[in-house]
């Protein structure tokens, strides 16, 4: 069977009788067994997937068949969907079995999506490298001593190693963005609040999105479109209306690049020529550029650390071993309990971001970091929007190396950490972002640019990566 680029190349095919839903779902999962060595599933849902493929192509068949029809989708591991076990890739929550459908997935099965499997992701989405999953690192399809990128790295190896034809991701500071880069996909995080973070395992509250990894522009829309809009559920989800997307090729649109994210010393050099070219193309193309400065660059990423840390401190208060989840056979009491079943169920990097964040919420800290983070958290918002009242996007790219080897920061936590420079700007800001894959360097390795719009602004967005990807539809 031929490799799918969109659910519109799939209809066309359905259509004309060359591909049903159920040998789609046998492609797959023959690709699935093929690549287990990649590590990108934690558990397949084959048997639902067969029989929701028989149900779909009979709706096919009869007419009533959902706009999704035809895709099958894999989801992060810290997404919950009724029935299936859900882990956030953590020894603490091993056999846990949701027992509600987030929001975001069930908005999709309505429009007759089928769900594949759950995919390995970093600890409760915590890593920029996929290497922190309790059940193994996942390794990128185009190199395997290379990471995918975290910590949606088991989504965005779904996606380039042909296992499904997308997948939802969660982005906190790019960990749906940052991994689309690296393997060669468009990822995609809305505007904070456009979609339920209902069923999704906390990280960060105020950060937290859910969002797809795709192929196609067409069909990351299309998830979102679906997914998105007011949920009773989550109190921050948003009351505007969600529109729908139709491009529209002839705008040109005026873009500030961001002078900072290619002037610093961190960038690799292939990737930081690969993005004049970007410039070059854009310019060639009529859009007006313009160098614009940022100068918070380096205080995002240390700001960022300091609410996530804290948010996920009281978050993954709720994993004691009390009521449900991983409790210590050695428990004795309610403060052994507590003690040890944290202990044990955490991995390295969960436990430093629980400790950081207590640290930074504790009495005699508390104004010197929390507090002082919420303000710059301000200052960057109110520059990003006044940016973003004069430019329609801020381009940039996505991560400041392509895929790093496995291994290699592991051991240096703040190497890993600045992995996220580029792209925890827009959840600090709140504001819609993009990567689309716009390359490769000698060596083979996927590069992404990111596009950051405004609040609500994801129709406009989406149109302009389109007109961007047209240039790169070969990669």
């Amino acid at each position: 069977m031929k490799r799918y680029r969109s659910l519109s190349q799939i209809r066309l095919d359905i259509d004309e009788g060359k591909v049903s839903c159920s040998s789609l779902v046998d492609y797959y999962l023959e690709r699935i067994a093929q690549n287990s060595h990649l590590n990108a599933f934690l558990e397949i849902f084959d048997e639902d997937a067969k029989a929701q493929a028989k149900l779909v192509d009979q709706k096919l068949k009869d007419g009533s068949a959902g706009r999704l029809a035809g895709m099958v989708l894999a989801i992060k591991d810290n997404i919950s969907y009724r029935g299936h076990h859900v882990s956030a890739s953590s020894k603490i929550l091993e056999g846990f079995e949701a027992v509600y459908t987030a929001t975001a997935v069930e908005r999709l099965i309505a429009e007759d999506v089928i769900i594949i499997g759950r995919c390995n992701c970093d600890e409760f989405a915590m890593g920029a490298s996929n290497e922190n999953s309790a059940y193994g690192a996942v390794k990128n399809a185009d190199d395997e001593s290379r990471v995918p990128g975290g910590s949606s790295g088991g989504s965005a190896v779904a996606v380039q190693a042909d296992l499904c034809l997308a997948a939802l991701g969660s982005d906190t500071g790019g960990s749906i963005r940052q991994p689309a880069a690296f393997t060669g996909n468009v990822g995609f995080k809305p505007t904070y609040g456009r979609v339920s973070r209902w069923g999704l395992l906390a990280y960060g509250s105020s950060f937290d999105q859910i969002g797809p990894i795709s192929r196609s522009m067409e069909d990351c829309a299309l998830i979102y479109e679906i997914m998105a809009g007011k949920d009773p559920h989550d109190a921050t989800s948003s009351l505007k209306e969600v529109d729908s997307w139709e491009y529209s090729p002839e705008k040109k649109y005026k873009i500030g690049y961001i002078k900072e994210t290619i002037e610093r010393e961190g960038i690799d050099s292939e990737l930081k020529a690969h993005f004049n070219e970007v410039l070059d193309g854009l310019k060639a193309d009529g859009h007006e550029i313009e160098a614009v400065s940022f100068p918070y660059l380096d205080y995002m990423v240390p700001c960022y650390y300091v609410l996530t840390t804290a948010e996920a401190s009281s978050n993954l208060s709720r994993y004691s071993g009390m009521l449900y989840g991983h409790r210590s056979s050695e428990a004795q009491d309610i403060d052994t309990t507590f003690i040890k079943s944290r202990s044990e169920g955490f991995g390295e990097e969960v436990k430093r971001r629980i400790m950081t964040g207590t640290f930074v919420l504790s009495a005699d800290y508390y104004d010197a970091y929390y507090t002082k983070a919420q303000k710059v958290r301000r200052v960057i918002q109110n520059e990003s929007k006044a940016l973003l009242d004069k430019f329609d996007f801020l381009i940039s790219p996505t991560t400041p190396t392509a895929a790093f080897k496995l291994g290699e920061k592991a051991s240096d936590p703040i190497q890993m950490y600045l992995a996220d420079i580029y792209t925890v700007q827009a959840p600090l800001a709140g504001l819609p972002a993009i990567s689309i894959p716009t390359g490769r360097t000698k060596d083979g390795l996927a590069i992404g640019t990111q596009v950051m719009g405004n609040s609500f602004e994801e129709k406009k967005l989406f149109n302009f990566c389109k007109q961007v990807l047209e240039s790169y539809e070969n990669l």
